[in-house]
């Protein structure tokens, strides 16, 4: 089966008046189809960077990204970024068909598809309120709902629970799992949290310092895969890995 993205040797640097700084360097993944990929790494080693490049939002100076299947020839992603930047003046439901109105892509499929969502996922009954009568969960599951509105074939998500308190992140990542489960989506996750990523991820990629390399790649499988990311926190085999990237990035290279 063809990858869904692969990135070939990528590598990218800033430019400035005075010189280049490296951000990452000889970058080379697949990600299949359904697959849940984790990117971790030191702080400011070039995650974010990672994601805007697959995104295209940065252009690499060397190596190929590539979208190999048909259905991304238009280069279908959707980005989930820190804030849910939902808009104060516009309702839940005119923020999660934003994306939609921009690319004249409301039509009765569509609509129907953006109200399963939020009955789906717990939001129907606030749709005609205001972001700012949601709690920190319910507005990450908006933005996520308008994101995937678009019906994207590849999920970007960069550190989208890092403004939640420990115990709504909890509850969110369970969420976000649950739906793109049930969607059926591929997604790539920015993350500093190893237990966020052990318990969300089919494989984990640990970068090393800046310029970030990849330093290792680790499957991530449970006896019990069909269990939650919160209930993978007891599950034993979640202590191994968190102690294993543990020592992977405090391991001075």
């Amino acid at each position: 089966m063809n990858p869904l993205l692969e990135l070939d040797h990528v590598s990218y640097a800033y430019h400035s008046k005075t010189g280049e700084t490296y951000a990452v360097s000889d970058i080379s993944f697949q990600v299949r189809k359904g697959e849940f990929i984790a990117i971790t790494g030191p702080s400011g080693c070039g995650k974010s960077t990672l994601l805007s490049l697959i995104s295209g939002l940065l252009t690499p100076d060397n190596g190929r990204i590539l979208l190999p299947c048909t259905s991304c020839s238009d280069a279908n992603i959707g980005y989930m970024l820190q804030k849910d930047h939902l808009f104060e003046w516009r309702t839940v439901y005119q923020n999660v068909i934003l994306g939609l109105e921009i690319q004249h892509k409301l039509n009765e499929e569509t609509i129907s598809h953006v109200e399963k969502m939020l009955y789906d996922y717990g939001l129907s009954r606030f749709r005609d309120a205001r972001p700012s009568e949601l709690s920190g969960g319910m507005r990450q599951r908006a933005a996520l709902i308008r994101t995937l509105a678009l019906d994207p074939e590849l999920l970007l998500l960069d550190e989208p629970f890092s403004a939640l308190d420990f115990q709504t992140r909890l509850s969110v990542c369970d969420d976000v799992a649950g739906i793109l489960k049930k969607e059926r989506k591929t997604a790539i996750l920015v993350t500093h949290d190893l237990s966020e990523a052990v318990s969300m991820a089919d494989r984990i990629l640990v970068l090393t310092r800046r310029p970030a390399r990849i330093r290792r790649i680790l499957d991530i499988t449970f006896e019990q895969p069909e269990l939650t990311p919160l209930a993978k926190r007891n599950a034993p085999e979640f202590r191994d890995y968190f102690n294993l990237l543990w020592k992977e990035l405090n391991t001075h290279e």
